[in-house]
């Protein structure tokens, strides 16, 4: 019995299907039909012996499932943020958008890639990792350690942030793209660091991590893994855990060592310009008490050949002349004078007329205040 047409819609008959998912489900219910007919050929055909009713039956059936497929298989759809890489024969062809799109069936083969997604690699830790496996934990140690230039063993992290960029090389020139990247980035990112003091490498991480991007995305460029890295980024820079202690030690010593050195600078720029100040004063009191020396020299020099040429002239009046200054100059700085006669015993006392008398003779020869 022949199963019954589902009921039409309000609006009528559909006049063709549309879609693919339409015409399959008409071939289906086609297949289903022929099937059906209380096996019965079709009107008109000629009467067949059951084994060839079954084999054309069974190769009809073959056919509109290939059929289908086929036509189900030649459309194909690309979501928003990826891109379609289209084979055919094998053979790359093209590239397809987002969107729908129809490919030759059985012949053309489409892979698609997240062109939008941010991929991530992480080296020396793992945020999502298996924790508490000794080995793992061993694994990532031996992965984050890194040789300095200067011969000292440091713990180094690092991300590596990338996207697809050409979505044919990342599928077809490199079988693992994934390891690839590892691999570049363990590389370049151990080279750097070799080349680099230790002290440089845990102070500069961000210029570590721009040398690190530039060399890296040379390298992925060269091997045409199809990627552009986005970002790398340096997590943790650390001395390893066994040699922690003795690395603090040689810090405070460092540290030590440079407030000593700030402090002797200060004391340095302190005293050492004062005491150039002082010698410069002193140099120049010396120079100014020489030139004062020698100026008050000539001058002395000067008034005593002056003085002898008077004295050449008259003898008698510069000598008078000299003992009478010499007398003004000397005696008012003398209290008591006395004056000694020949023939005389007793000294005859003068009267210090430069100081005030307390009584002094009158007219009448009385004392008077």
């Amino acid at each position: 019995m022949a199963n019954q047409e589902p009921p039409q819609p309000p609006w009528g008959r559909r006049n063709r299907p549309q879609g693919p998912e339409e015409i399959l489900a008409q071939i289906l219910k086609k297949i289903d039909d022929f099937f059906n007919n209380d096996g019965r050929p079709p009107s008109g055909s000629s009467d067949k012996t059951p084994m060839f009713a079954g084999l054309g039956k069974a190769a009809a059936l073959a056919l509109a499932l290939l059929i289908a497929f086929a036509i189900y298989g030649a459309f194909y759809k690309i979501n928003p943020g990826e891109v379609g890489v289209l084979l055919r024969l094998g053979k790359f062809y093209s590239k397809t958008q987002p969107g729908l799109h129809m490919k030759i069936p059985y012949i053309d083969t489409v892979t698609k890639v997240d062109v939008e997604r941010t991929r991530r690699l992480e080296f020396g830790f793992r945020d999502t990792g298996v924790i508490g496996l000794t080995g793992a934990e061993d694994s990532l140690e031996m992965e984050a350690l890194s040789l300095t230039a200067d011969k000292n063993v440091i713990n180094v992290e690092w991300i590596v942030q990338y996207k697809v960029s050409d979505p044919y090389n990342f599928l077809y020139k490199i079988k693992n793209v994934e390891q690839a990247i590892h691999d570049a980035s363990e590389s370049v990112t151990r080279r750097i660091i070799g080349n680099m003091d230790f002290d440089y490498v845990l102070s500069n991480r961000e210029l570590l991590a721009g040398d690190v991007k530039q060399e890296l995305q040379a390298l992925l460029n060269t091997l045409e893994a199809g990627v552009s890295l986005v970002t790398v980024q340096f997590r943790n820079i650390n001395p390893p855990d066994p040699v922690k202690p003795a690395f603090n030690e040689v810090n405070e010593a460092d540290q030590d060592m440079k407030r000593l050195v700030n402090e002797a600078e200060a004391t340095y720029n302190r005293v050492i310009p004062k005491a150039r100040g002082d010698a410069k004063k002193n140099i120049e009191e010396a120079h100014g008490y020489a030139v004062a020396r020698i100026n008050d020299a000539k001058g002395d020099t000067e008034r005593y050949l002056a003085i002898l040429k008077e004295y050449k002239n008259a003898p008698e009046v510069t000598r008078r002349r000299m003992y009478l200054e010499t007398m003004q100059t000397a005696l008012p700085a003398v209290k008591n004078i006395y004056v000694l006669t020949k023939g005389q015993n007793a000294p005859l006392p003068f009267i210090n007329l430069s100081e005030k008398t307390s009584a002094l003779p009158g007219k009448n020869g009385n004392l008077s205040e």
